[in-house]
């Protein structure tokens, strides 16, 4: 086994969000580097070809654990109030975000996770120092979300007695970037947990406004764990504190890195959430579709291939504007079971 490792998520329909993501942690964290795909299902014909090709990068491929993951979120969220009641489901109801769980049982003592639609942009030794003091480490600004919106649901769980306003703004975070270790959650502790979360109604501490959201579930589990965790974001180190998201932050790119603008601080990474994989294929093949920083994504995405790299964007197709907006309707639309 592996001492340390990274993990991402991926299929063959973010194949290029992966070839850019491979690519970046290559060039900016370590070329030697082990990685490891978690499959989000089995549309993986491209991944594997990808795979096949890089010396340090492998697919995970213990279906067993990838099973009891599944089974456990299914489980929790069969139980969640918002399933008992006729309301809308979101747009990620039943997808297999959750599968990112099975780091903990993986093939790395120490990892860090970063979801398929990210660049890496500066190497992981600081994660790694921290992770000689901290079980959990992180980089995002969730904690500063209103109550209506945070991953848990404050109040409710303010009732129990258990935890204050306090302790629980402090370990909000997102699941995109994230870095622990193997064996802090056993087929057991999941068990354990599950007891909890259904039989003691504590699946009600998930705030029902991202029902089904890995994200969300994965707060209950480091907030219930009770083991330390650390947020970049809430360093006292002022270096320390960055933005990371493309649709939001706004950064320099110096030879194609990418630095927060307040000071120079080097990021963790830029994550392009918010944009769908739809828009980077059109990008790929040359069509500009508005991703912010998408100069810098085209640049990592075709590092190896050159050739191919759209040598100018052009605007969007009649077509591609059309499909867009059925796209964006449709997206709309409340679905109800």
């Amino acid at each position: 086994m592996e001492f340390f490792g990274v993990y991402t998520l991926a299929n063959d329909v973010v194949y290029d969000q992966l070839v850019a993501l491979l690519n970046s942690i290559e060039v900016n964290v370590s070329p030697d580097i082990p990685i490891c795909i978690i499959p989000y299902d089995e549309q993986l014909t491209r991944v594997k070809k990808e795979v096949n090709s890089r010396k340090n990068v492998t697919l995970f491929d213990d279906w067993e654990v990838i099973q009891r993951w599944e089974e456990f979120a299914h489980q929790v969220w069969a139980a969640h109030p918002r399933e008992m009641q006729n309301k809308p489901r979101p747009s990620w109801y039943k997808s297999h975000l959750q599968r990112k769980f099975v780091t903990f049982e993986g093939i790395f003592e120490q990892f860090v996770f970063y979801d398929c639609d990210s660049l890496a942009m500066k190497p992981v030794t600081d994660v790694i120092e921290k992770l000689e003091t901290y079980d959990f480490v992180f980089d995002d600004w969730e904690h500063i979300k209103p109550k209506a919106v945070a991953a848990l649901d404050i109040s409710v769980i303010e009732k129990s007695g258990l935890y204050t306003e306090v302790d629980i703004r402090s370990k909000l975070h997102c699941s995109s970037f994230f870095a622990s270790k193997i064996r802090l959650f056993t087929a057991k502790q999941i068990a354990e947990m599950k007891q909890l979360l259904i039989n003691q109604r504590e699946v009600e501490w998930i705030n029902g406004y991202g029902w089904w959201d890995d994200a969300f579930l994965f707060n209950y589990m480091t907030l219930r764990c009770d083991r330390p965790l650390f947020n970049f974001t809430l360093s006292p180190e002022y270096q320390d504190r960055t933005g990371n998201c493309a649709n939001a932050d706004t950064f320099i790119n110096l030879n194609n890195i990418l630095y927060d603008r307040g000071g120079l601080k080097p990021i963790h990474r830029i994550h392009y959430m918010s944009y769908s994989s739809r828009d980077f294929a059109h990008l790929c093949q040359g069509e500009d579709v508005n991703i912010r920083y998408q100069e810098e994504f085209l640049h990592y995405r075709f590092l190896k291939q050159p050739e191919l790299k759209p040598k100018q964007l052009k605007p969007p197709s009649l077509c591609s504007i059309t499909n867009k907006n059925i796209q964006k309707f449709l997206g709309k639309i409340t679905v109800y079971i």
